[in-house]
């Protein structure tokens, strides 16, 4: 464990001392693509005026919207990043996204 993280004493000259830690967010599970709400949506704020396809929404570990971030860009044959929850696809490509999330089993609006 990091010193940082560290609660209430901060040096002990017991060898037995426990410290206490912060705990960390608790792991939040992913939803099946049954019950996940994806937002589908283009957008071009704060981008230079490129145009990106923004997917909002995903319940899950970042682990897994990594995954589906990394299939959603290979199956368009673009880049694209996944961060704070959201899957970011470059160009404008709305409408395969809507497909394939579609052809996953995810609700899609």
């Amino acid at each position: 464990m990091s010193k940082k993280n560290r609660i209430g004493v901060v040096y002990s000259t017991n060898p037995d001392f426990n410290y206490e830690y912060e705990d960390d967010e608790p792991m939040q599970e992913t939803l099946p693509p049954q019950q996940q709400k994806l937002h589908v949506t283009l957008d071009r704020k704060q981008r230079g005026g490129k145009q990106v396809t923004l997917i909002t929404g995903f319940v899950g570990t970042d682990d897994d919207l990594a995954a589906l971030g990394k299939m959603l860009k290979t199956k368009c044959g673009v880049g694209g990043n996944t961060k704070d929850g959201e899957i970011l696809i470059q160009g404008d490509h709305c409408e395969k996204v809507k497909s394939l999330l579609l052809s996953e089993g995810y609700k899609v609006k």
